[in-house]
């Protein structure tokens, strides 16, 4: 099959966003269902830094990014800034649109800050691709530690497809999640996957079978946490895709056979993301109470008759 290149999927771009830099991009409370099995609040903050060096077919995630290296010192004045702007709550999601130890992306220089900026969370949760989640998370790790705070990396597995996965440029196998996954385990870390719900080159039952083979595939190798994303467009190369036929966004009910069949397995916790859910899906039937359900489940990770 042939592979879309780093060159085609720049040439597919619309207009990045002109963001500034001593500020996050977004910043929120929302419950979770945490690793302790009860519904807590996570401060969710979105940093604004230098994108990331993998060009995964389907990210449209670099729009919220800069062209050049973060400077010293701004990820914690824009984690300061969010932190001053939200209640209370027990964990923290630092997320960068890319990976957290990439350090044109956060410099290694302000881990120390950071880590003293996470004080009073349970946990922290980051994002890194599975090729960059090896000896270089640990000093971070240490950092937290000593104020007794749990640590989690979030990775993007996508699919264990073994000819959709090559096709994302992702540039990582499945063999590659798996050996991060058991490395930040034998650390004493958690980890969650991200899974994609129909990413191009599927269609709609495909792209359910294989989001369940990825999940069974990241609890397997030690990942405690799935969030299942619907594969969407807005980056030009999927609109690109779309055009060829070889790509579609997920019905709403894929995203529930998802979670139905997912929660079941009892692996781990297993999440839906619903960002912009109702407009995705706005001309299927009830689709409030719909969305509703699956925001319920993923709250209380049980499966509640449709």
């Amino acid at each position: 099959m042939q592979h879309i290149t780093d060159r085609e999927i720049l040439a597919a771009r619309p207009a990045r966003h002109e963001l500034p830099i001593d500020r996050p991009q977004a910043f929120f409370v929302e419950a979770e269902h945490s690793a302790a099995g009860f519904v807590e609040d996570v401060a969710t903050i979105f940093l604004t830094n230098r994108e990331c060096p993998f060009r995964c077919l389907m990210c449209d995630l670099w729009k919220g990014t800069i062209e050049d290296a973060v400077p010293v010192g701004a990820i914690p004045q824009q984690i300061d800034y969010a932190l001053a702007r939200l209640p209370h709550a027990a964990h923290v999601k630092l997320y960068n649109s890319g990976n957290f130890f990439d350090a044109q992306a956060i410099p290694t220089v302000d881990h120390a800050a950071i880590a003293a900026q996470c004080r009073g969370f349970k946990s922290v949760i980051v994002e890194n691709h599975p090729k960059l989640s090896g000896p270089r998370c640990l000093p971070f790790r240490d950092l937290l530690g000593k104020d007794g705070i749990e640590f989690e990396i979030a990775m993007g597995l996508e699919t264990i497809h073994p000819e959709v996965l090559p096709r994302l440029n992702k540039q990582m196998t499945a063999d590659d999640f798996a050996a991060a996954a058991h490395f930040l385990r034998r650390e004493g870390l958690r980890t969650r996957a991200f899974i994609l719900l129909k990413p191009p080159f599927l269609d709609e039952r495909q792209g359910i079978e294989w989001a369940l083979k990825s999940i069974d595939f990241a609890f397997e190798h030690g990942a405690s946490c799935c969030s299942v994303i619907p594969t969407r467009g807005g980056n030009g190369m999927m609109e690109r895709l779309a055009a060829e036929g070889l790509f579609s966004p997920p019905s709403l009910a894929a995203l529930e056979e998802v979670l139905e069949r997912g929660l079941a397995v009892r692996g781990g916790r297993v999440f839906v993301d619903l960002w912009e859910a109702t407009d995705r899906h706005r001309a299927e039937p009830d689709v409030a109470a719909r969305i509703e359900r699956l925001r319920r489940m993923n709250l209380t990770q049980t499966v509640i008759t449709r």
